[in-house]
C-alpha cells in the first residue's frame, strides 16, 4: 500500500471522496496535471473481496495511453477473451473481443485491490497529490449553500478539510450525494446476485461463460486459480433460499453446470456467499456550486456486463479532461461542472437502458423453472455478421469511451 503525501493538510484544490477506481483514477490525473488533489478513503487498505475485478479494453487502452499497459499487465491476471453462454445443453459465444480497435483485445481480471494499489504508487510520484487511508468522510462543510470541504472522521478525531471542489466517489451510497440533498432516480430492478468463489481446474472453460437453464442463471469467471461465481435470483429472495438450505442450492448450481459437482462442498456455510442488491439508478443533477458526483455516486450500474468500472473510470477520465485547467487557474465555476454531466449523460442513460432490457430478459429466465432451448430467434441473432463484434464494442469499450488528454504535466 502506498502512503500518502502531506497527510496533515486540511486544505486542497480538490478532495475526492472514496479511492475507488473512479476516485483514485481521477487523483492521479489531476496530479498528473499539476493540481493539488486529496483523495480520502474510509478503509485503511483496499482489499475488499468480490468488488468489480475486471480491466475492459477500454480501460486498458487508458493505461496505453499514460504510458502504464505494460507494467500495469506485470501484475497476475486472466484474460477474456470471448463470452459464451450456454442455454440448456448448447454453448453460443455471445461477444468476441478480438478484433476490437484498442491496444488490449480482451479484458483483464485483477484483483481491484491491485488495479488501486498501482494507481496509488504512480499517483504518488506527484508531488501535487496526497491519499489518506482510513479517513472516512460524515459530511460536508457548506457555506450559503456552497460546498466548501468535507467533515471526515479520522483515527485521530474530527477533521475539516477545505476545498473549492469536492468530488463524489463514494459509491452508490454515497455520504457526498446524500449530504448534497441531490435528486436521485430509481429504475426498478427485477434481480439480485450472489457472488461466491469455487477451484478452479486446468481442464475447466477459460473464457467467461453463463450458464442459463432450469429458471436460473449463472455467471463463471476465470480468476486462474478459482472461478468467481454470479448467481442471479429474483429481488429479495435471498431469505427463501437459505430457508430452503444450503444442500438445496448447492444442488442448483449442480444441476446447471454439472462439472461443478467435484467441488460444490467448498460451499459448506452460507457465510461464503454474498449478496449484491442490485440497483440501477442516476442523479437527476450530478453537481451543485463545489460538488460533483461521478461514477456510482451519480449512476449505480447493474452488474450485467461488468461495465459499472469501466463507465466509472471514463467519467474520471472526462472530469480530469474538463476540469483541470478551470482547477489550476482558479477559474472554476458551477458551469464547469455541469459541462461534466451534459458531456456525459446519454452514454450513461444509454447503458443503463440497456440494462434495464438485459433485467427483463433474465427475469423471464428466473420465471422459466423448467429445461430450456435457445430461441430459434436468439440462435439466429448470435450468428448474424457482425454481433459479436457489437456486443464485445458495447461490453468491452462503451458508447463513448475517453481519452488521455496529453496536454498535461507527464511522469
Amino acid at each position: 500500500m502506498t502512503s500518502s503525501n502531506n497527510s496533515g493538510q486540511n486544505s486542497t484544490i480538490c478532495c475526492i471522496v472514496g479511492g475507488g477506481p473512479a476516485g483514485m483514477m481521477l487523483g492521479f490525473l489531476l496530479a498528473r496535471a499539476g493540481v493539488g488533489v486529496t483523495v480520502l478513503e474510509k478503509h485503511n487498505d483496499f482489499f475488499r473481496d468480490f468488488r468489480g475485478d475486471t480491466i475492459h479494453p477500454s480501460t486498458l487502452q487508458l493505461m496505453y495511453e499514460l504510458g502504464l499497459y505494460e507494467e500495469l499487465l506485470k501484475i497476475r491476471h486472466s484474460k477474456i477473451a470471448e463470452v459464451s453462454v450456454r442455454i440448456g445443453d448448447r454453448a453460443f459465444t455471445f461477444a468476441d473481443f478480438r478484433h476490437l480497435p484498442t491496444q488490449a483485445k480482451y479484458i483483464a481480471l485483477m484483483p481491484q485491490w491491485d488495479f488501486l494499489n498501482f494507481l496509488a504508487a504512480k499517483a504518488a510520484a506527484f508531488p501535487t497529490f496526497t491519499l489518506r487511508m482510513g479517513c472516512e468522510v460524515t459530511g460536508l462543510l457548506r457555506e450559503d449553500g456552497v460546498t466548501t470541504g468535507v467533515i471526515v472522521k479520522t483515527a485521530d478525531g474530527i477533521e475539516e478539510i477545505s476545498a473549492p471542489l469536492t468530488v463524489g466517489c463514494d459509491g452508490r451510497n454515497a455520504v457526498s450525494r446524500e449530504a448534497a440533498h441531490l435528486p436521485l432516480v430509481e429504475e426498478g430492478v427485477p434481480i439480485d446476485v450472489l457472488w461466491l468463489r469455487l477451484s478452479r481446474h486446468l481442464s475447466d472453460p477459460e473464457n467467461g461463460l453463463g450458464y442459463v437453464n432450469y429458471g436460473r442463471f449463472m455467471g463463471l469467471i476465470n480468476r486462474i486459480d478459482y472461478f468467481q461465481v454470479a448467481y442471479l435470483i429474483a429481488k429479495g429472495t435471498f431469505s427463501q433460499l437459505q430457508q430452503a438450505g444450503l444442500s438445496a442450492f448447492r444442488q442448483e448450481m449442480v444441476r446447471i453446470a454439472p462439472f461443478l459437482a467435484d467441488r460444490i462442498e467448498e460451499i459448506d456455510a452460507w457465510d461464503k456467499v454474498k449478496l449484491l442488491t442490485v440497483k440501477i439508478n442516476r442523479l437527476e443533477q450530478w453537481s451543485s456550486p463545489g460538488l460533483l458526483c461521478i461514477g456510482d455516486a451519480a449512476h449505480a450500474m447493474s452488474p450485467v456486463g461488468g461495465i459499472g468500472i469501466n463507465i466509472a473510470l471514463q467519467d474520471a477520465v472526462a472530469t480530469a479532461n474538463l476540469l483541470s485547467e478551470a482547477l489550476k487557474s482558479n477559474s472554476l465555476t458551477p458551469h464547469h461542472l455541469v459541462q461534466v454531466q451534459r458531456y456525459r449523460e446519454r452514454a450513461v442513460k444509454r447503458t443503463q437502458a440497456f440494462q434495464v432490457f438485459a433485467h427483463r430478459i433474465l427475469n423471464r429466465v428466473l420465471l422459466n423453472p423448467g429445461p430450456v432451448q435457445a430461441p430459434v430467434i436468439f440462435r439466429f441473432i448470435v450468428n448474424f455478421p457482425g454481433f459479436k463484434y457489437l456486443t464485445a464494442r458495447v461490453i468491452g469499450v462503451g458508447l463513448q469511451p475517453e481519452h488521455i488528454a496529453h496536454s498535461a504535466e507527464s511522469l
